[in-house]
């Protein structure tokens, strides 16, 4: 089997793989596929007579998917969009149901490190920020935000999306800002919040520009929403006895999913496996730093939902 030298590595995999009781024969949603790192252990488990449907908005990522799952046993769909849009694309290949489902809602290395729309405040890219390496004309850009927006909006994206604690700073210094001259890139912006921010904060471990970059781009792929749409409709969809797991690396996320898990408990659809998420462990946080905010969620439906 071909294997592909990864731009990203897979988070809690171990953890996930065991979570989920994966056996020969399931049919696992794969939400946000990416590189394919846990479809390829997943593969492993279900066997010639599973399928994996993987979804990615990123047609670079789907490429690289393709390429880390040459070979494996189990039939695999690749389809190119929004994980909100799983209804639609089960009934275009005739799947009705799934036992499995993964959504790792991160971002991968490839799209910080290479893919050029402006998510990496370490290097100077144009202001996108859309997972969809080919938008419609009329999509959202983190440049629409902080060229059109009002400081008020701004503010409260960097707080709610971003727990940015100088949310009300970074606000009114973009539209300072952007009354000389539009901001059009990556570093125009974090010029604007280093300028916004204590000095004692440009000391600290985590760049001062982390959480407003996390806000702009949450806001501009509508992550909470779409992830919280999303997560309603799986009961429909998912086999009685079968599992979901999440894996989500910030606060607004996590909420959204144990939110709605408890909602499914208290409806009686089954049991959550995990009363705290999993974290990573301090040897893949140390070989891995990108995972050390990760956090997992699994949940087990009834037998007879």
């Amino acid at each position: 089997m071909k294997t592909l030298k990864p731009t990203h590595i897979s988070v809690l995999s171990q953890e996930l793989i065991e979570g989920l009781s994966l056996t020969e024969g399931d049919v696992v949603l794969d939400a946000t596929i990416n590189g394919g790192g846990h479809s390829l252990e997943v593969s492993s488990a279900i066997g010639k007579d599973g399928t994996i449907i993987g979804i990615d908005l990123d047609s670079d990522a789907l490429k690289e998917a393709k390429d880390r799952l040459k070979g494996v046993d189990p039939r695999v769909f690749f389809k190119e969009g929004n994980y909100r849009d799983f209804v639609q694309i089960l009934d275009s290949i005739n799947i009705p149901c799934f036992d499995k489902a993964i959504f790792d809602l991160g971002m991968s290395s490839r799209q910080l490190d290479v893919a050029g729309r402006g998510f990496s405040f370490r290097s100077d890219e144009p202001l996108i920020m859309t997972y969809s390496k080919n938008p419609p004309k009329d999509a959202l850009t983190a440049r629409d935000i902080v060229n059109t927006w009002d400081e008020e909006n701004i503010a409260a994206i960097l707080k709610w999306y971003g727990g940015e604690r100088y949310a009300k700073r970074i606000a009114h210094s973009i539209v300072t800002n952007r009354k000389e001259r539009a901001i059009e890139t990556t570093k125009d912006l974090v010029d604007i919040i280093e300028e916004a921010t204590p000095s004692s904060i440009k000391r600290s471990r985590i760049h001062p520009a982390t959480k407003t970059f996390q806000a702009l781009r949450v806001t501009v792929n509508d992550e909470i929403e779409g992830l919280r749409e999303t997560l309603t409709k799986i009961p429909n969809r998912i086999t009685p006895g079968g599992r979901i797991a999440v894996i989500s690396f910030q606060s607004s996320e996590d909420r959204v999913v144990k939110h709605i898990f408890r909602e499914w408990k208290k409806d009686r659809l089954g049991t959550p496996l995990t009363k705290k998420p999993m974290v990573p462990s301090r040897k893949e946080s140390e070989s891995n730093p990108r995972s050390r905010s990760a956090k997992l969620r699994i949940f087990h439906f009834k037998k007879d939902i």
